[in-house]
């Protein structure tokens, strides 16, 4: 199950993980209390200008007209209702796209530096990886693919957690100031708590910047919970944004079959994830 950047956020901040200051509003009648409430907690500063970022189950929104930078409450509420008016249609969405729940309201910051930090499951090594780059704010397969010199991974005890070893090591390569590797220190325990306390199987900071006043933040955050475990932790179920699922891969959840929707025009219906994949490989090798 994926969760929406705000609610990831939420997340964050609970366990101490520096993020921009927002307020989320999920009607466009609502965007002038939020951007008055952001202006406020900010300092009320004149003109106060902050980003509208759509929230939906994709990444490609800023190339997407997804993040739009507004410097009144009238032109927030006025990107406000462009992004809701439509499904937005990122790279990662499909040419159909996918409505925007809400919108995030978010101070802008002046930043020096991005990277990359994420904590997953590494499926072959049957542990938790720490991946982390001093190339952020793009996709890390791109990164991976065309730079793999640039990519960390550092596998991580599930009964260590990140170690102070690991965080001293990731600060070196990302190049960060002595106060910025406490933040990192604390940084990464935050995520090992989020990952342990959520039952997560992604959680990823994409970009985590440097600001031109040296402070260490997560920009973004994307977090995928397991399915499997929702039954234990009813709260982050309640999170569910069923809007944003494909409606067979939802109806299937809902008794009980694992469902992918793919395009063609053959199905397979399979009892294994590796029966699945051999089945489809012998279709594609068939020219199917």
């Amino acid at each position: 199950m994926k969760l929406h950047e705000y609610q990831a956020k939420q997340l964050f901040a609970s366990a101490a993980i520096p993020v921009p200051r927002g307020r989320v509003a999920r009607l466009s009648e609502d965007v002038t209390a939020a951007y008055s409430a952001l202006k406020q907690a900010c300092g009320n500063p004149e003109p106060f200008r902050c980003n509208v970022k759509a929230q939906l189950h994709a990444g490609g929104r800023g190339k997407a007209d997804g993040i739009l930078v507004a410097q009144s409450a009238q032109e927030a509420t006025a990107h406000a209702r462009q992004l809701f008016s439509r499904p937005l249609v990122t790279a990662q969405t499909g040419p159909q796209g996918l409505p925007v729940s809400a919108v995030l309201l978010e101070e802008r910051l002046a930043l020096a530096r991005e990277l990359y930090l994420a904590l997953t499951l590494d499926r072959f090594a049957a542990s938790p990886v720490v991946l982390a780059s001093h190339v952020g704010g793009m996709d890390i397969e791109a990164v991976a693919a065309s730079q793999p010199q640039a990519l960390i991974r550092a596998r991580v005890a599930i009964d260590e957690g990140p170690t102070p070893p690991l965080a001293a090591r990731l600060a070196t390569a990302l190049g960060c100031s002595e106060e910025q590797r406490e933040t990192l220190t604390r940084v990464l325990a935050g995520l090992w708590q989020l990952f342990l306390g959520c039952d997560a199987s992604l959680i990823e900071i994409n970009p985590l910047v440097i600001t031109d006043d040296k402070r260490l933040v997560a920009l973004d955050a994307k977090m995928t919970l397991d399915d499997n475990a929702l039954f234990r932790r009813p709260e982050l179920a309640a999170l569910r944004d069923e809007r944003q699922e494909h409606p067979l891969e939802l109806e299937a959840a809902r008794i009980g079959i694992s469902y992918v929707g793919l395009s063609g025009t053959i199905g397979c219906l399979v009892n294994g994830a590796g029966l699945a994949m051999a089945t489809n490989d012998i279709i594609t090798l068939c020219g199917g």
